[in-house]
């Protein structure tokens, strides 16, 4: 009978293990592959584009553009940057820091984005 139990525990473990990854939060700034991949960007940012004027006058106008231009939303956070696996509905949070639940693959750097919410813009300065 201990055998059976213990049979059954780790059968129920890797059914568990296997039901797939544990979704995760991530944040940063949704941006465009273009910009954020050092495309035309040697600065891996938008404000090389808007300083040139070319591509529009701000971080959203320009991910925007970019993504018109055959770019692709991602999620750059610092020095690394997601892909997003869905790309529908994420120009309203273009240009803006926001916070994305969903299961990252590292081999692809490829976020499969579930949820998407913006961060509160910080008020006042921190001591």
């Amino acid at each position: 009978m201990k055998s059976l139990r213990i049979t059954f525990f780790l059968f129920s473990v890797t059914v568990l293990a296997s039901a797939g990854s544990p979704k995760s939060r991530f944040r940063g700034e949704i941006s465009d592959t273009q910009c954020a991949m050092n495309i035309h960007s040697l600065a891996r940012s938008h404000a090389e584009m808007i300083a040139k004027g070319t591509l529009g006058t701000d971080a959203a106008s320009c991910a925007r553009a970019c993504v018109r231009r055959g770019g692709e939303w991602v999620l750059q956070s610092g020095e690394q940057v997601f892909r997003l696996k869905s790309q529908a509905g994420i120009e309203q949070f273009a240009g803006k820091q926001v916070e994305i639940t969903g299961t990252l693959d590292s081999k692809t750097h490829t976020i499969d984005n579930v949820d998407i919410r913006p961060v509160p813009a910080r008020s006042g300065t921190s001591h």
